[in-house]
């Protein structure tokens, strides 16, 4: 799942929340390392409910052409991160849509941005209608921890995400990503999860094992939460 090329574009950010940076470079707020002897401290997710909420508000006000009502103004941190918001529907979860961006965005246009762009102008899916919002599940996924520059065989399943890049046969640059839980989900091995990718990167020759030393992966993980359309609708006593 990934976004388009002009999703990737550059954005500048005043500040870089803690969580981007590498678990081996973060500081305790003792000045220690995290290698310390001492007891490690659980870091506090950023990802929220309100996160989800938010996004469900924003394609249902699109969807009935009304404008967002001010007591549904976002609430929670406005930090940059780069995210991704996917719609899944029924009972068997089916993509409906999944687009996000690796450039660090603040959250608030950030998610309003691209919970209508993941619903309404995925090139894979024709557009979510009003009529299959109470069937929709959305994710909300930050983005952290990003490590460049690893062999292709250099992460864990359903622990990383992924994005590589590489060169097709006319020495055009290429790239593709799948999400942490994408690879899991579908049981598949780490060579097994990269041949995927190339593919869906564009990428329809035999894919050797010299090939695969061409590319370039980044690994990095994510702070995720998926509501239903019920769940949204209980937590905002929406009947």
């Amino acid at each position: 799942m990934v976004g388009r090329s002009r999703d990737e574009k550059n954005r500048h950010s005043s500040s870089i929340p803690p969580s981007l940076v590498p678990a081996s470079k973060r500081r305790a707020p003792n000045g220690t390392g995290e290698n310390s002897n001492r007891p490690s401290i659980q870091m506090r997710l950023v990802v929220s409910r309100d996160m989800v909420h938010y996004c469900f508000d924003i394609l249902i006000s699109h969807l009935r052409r009304t404008d967002l009502p001010r007591s549904k103004h976002p609430k929670f941190t406005n930090d940059a991160y780069p995210l991704f918001v996917t719609w899944k529907t029924g009972k068997e979860y089916r993509l409906r849509g999944c687009i996000g961006t690796f450039s660090a965005l603040r959250l608030h246009d950030g998610l309003r941005e691209y919970s209508l762009s993941s619903a309404l102008r995925d090139s894979r899916f024709r557009p979510i209608s009003l009529d299959e919002v109470n069937n929709l599940h959305c994710s909300v996924s930050l983005l952290t921890n990003f490590e460049s520059d690893k062999n292709y065989l250099d992460w864990e399943v359903g622990v990383h995400g992924i994005r590589i890049e590489f060169h097709n046969e006319r020495g055009h640059r290429k790239s593709a990503t799948y999400l942490p839980e994408v690879a899991s989900e579908q049981g598949w091995t780490r060579n097994e999860a990269i041949d995927s990718l190339v593919k869906k990167a564009g990428y329809y020759k035999t894919i050797t094992e010299d090939f695969r030393k061409t590319i370039k992966l980044t690994r990095y993980r994510s702070e995720k939460i998926v509501l239903s359309y019920d769940e949204y609708c209980a937590d905002n006593d929406v009947s």
